[in-house]
């Protein structure tokens, strides 16, 4: 897999969950989803999951840093969606609240911020090749 390849499934990843951000806070709000938490909780199945535990991407960048705080914090942040899902779907609106609003968030954030700088280094990277 090339830089440039890379560096659109990063910033894929940086949309798709921001997105999920939306989508929480409307299923916190409304108290509902079809979404199942157990699934969600899993950081293997969407789009960049599949790809991050895929077999695209070559040994160099698999034991690199970037990628082994991305694996992580990824994988963080889909069970923090997981268990907001969790008491969405059991009634606990004011638990599902505090934790969107609490560790959920942060864990976006930071998520959001490791895929930012990511992307930086690639590009950095592929404009010095």
């Amino acid at each position: 897999m090339d830089g440039r390849d890379l560096l659109a499934q990063v910033q894929a990843a940086i949309g798709a969950h921001g997105a999920w951000k939306l989508k929480l806070s409307t299923a916190v709000s409304t108290g509902r989803s079809d979404d199942d938490p157990a699934l969600v909780c899993r950081d293997d199945l969407c789009r960049f999951g599949l790809w991050l535990h895929g077999s695209d991407i070559g040994p160099d960048t698999r034991h690199g840093k970037p990628y082994q705080v991305i694996r992580r914090l990824h994988a963080e942040f889909h069970q923090s969606a997981g268990a907001v899902l969790d008491l969405v779907k059991r009634g606990d609106q004011p638990g599902a609240r505090a934790l969107f609003e609490g560790e959920y968030t942060e864990r976006s954030a930071t998520l959001i911020r490791a895929l930012t700088l990511w992307k930086s280094e690639l590009q950095a990277t592929s404009e010095l090749a």
